[in-house]
């Protein structure tokens, strides 16, 4: 049998969207662990809060609610975590705003160091 879908295709709900992120701190080349972030979705021109989150020991994070086609953000708070080093970053918090759609996946990684960050959609 030929399947007539990509396997990437048939674990998606085509009625919502998943999300997972990933951090990486480039300045010491370790995943971003234990750092906190709050997903928020835009509704009316207004960012709601839908749930605050901290990496694992991986720099993942997992159990994101599923969504909705829309605007979403996340805010990772990366002053907390160089703080609990006792290092200092300029960037405080990286906020990164996505689109998403129906049907899809969306990974969304972070790589950070105290003086930049990085993002891209990943899979």
């Amino acid at each position: 049998l030929i399947p007539t879908t990509s396997m990437a295709e048939s674990k998606h709900d085509p009625n919502t969207a998943t999300l997972s992120s990933h951090v990486l701190d480039t300045s010491m080349g370790t995943p971003g662990r234990k750092l906190p972030m709050t997903l928020y979705a835009l509704e009316k021109s207004e960012y709601k809060k839908l749930g605050s989150y901290v990496t694992n020991g991986d720099g993942r994070v997992k159990g994101f609610p599923t969504l909705g086609a829309g605007i979403y953000k996340i805010v990772f708070d990366t002053d907390s975590y160089y703080g609990a080093m006792n290092k200092e970053c300029f960037y405080p918090q990286c906020s990164v705003v996505f689109r998403t759609k129906l049907g899809e996946h969306y990974h969304v990684p972070l790589l950070i160091s105290p003086f930049g960050y990085t993002t891209y959609r990943g899979s």
